[in-house]
């Protein structure tokens, strides 16, 4: 993990940038991996850089890695990078693999058994964005740093019957 100087990276002039980035090698240990370092690096944030960082933070941060990682395991076997940075208020988490093919969230079905991770991660995001790269696809989530009860998530993400 580095602080990157002022300035860099899309941070406002004030701010700071803390990013860490870890390639994943394709293999059954990535998924837990993934999600000991979010919440490492957000406790990090917490008690070396003083950041609010809640508890609620740190464990939703972990689900969306175990998913976005659980994702890119099951259908982009190989390689995978995990990017997390810290912006302001807000985590940024990006998952890159090496599939160009776009995820796409299935309408609900209270019926059916698994393929939930998607719509869970939209669900408690601030935002999602899913784009190919020049090899592969990018997802990327923020999530709000600082317990906010006065807003809901925002993320969206349309459905395959067109619904958001």
């Amino acid at each position: 993990m580095e602080a990157v100087p002022v300035g860099e990276d899309g941070a406002a002039p004030d701010e700071q940038v803390m990013r860490s980035t870890t390639a994943l090698h394709g293999d059954d240990s990535d998924i837990s991996r993934a999600r000991r370092l979010a919440g490492g690096f957000l406790t990090r944030a917490r008690t070396e850089y003083g950041l609010l960082v809640s508890q609620r933070a740190i464990d939703l941060a972990q689900l969306v890695v175990s998913e976005l990682v659980t994702n890119a395991r099951k259908y982009a076997p190989g390689p995978a990078a995990l990017d997390l940075r810290i912006v302001g208020g807000m985590v940024e988490i990006g998952v890159w693999d090496c599939d160009p093919v776009l995820p796409v969230a299935r309408a609900a079905d209270a019926g059916r058994v698994g393929q939930h991770g998607l719509e869970i991660v939209v669900a408690v995001a601030h935002s999602f964005e899913a784009r190919r790269e020049p090899v592969g696809k990018r997802i990327t989530v923020l999530l709000t740093l600082a317990d906010e009860t006065s807003r809901a998530p925002t993320g969206r993400w349309p459905l395959e019957n067109g619904q958001i």
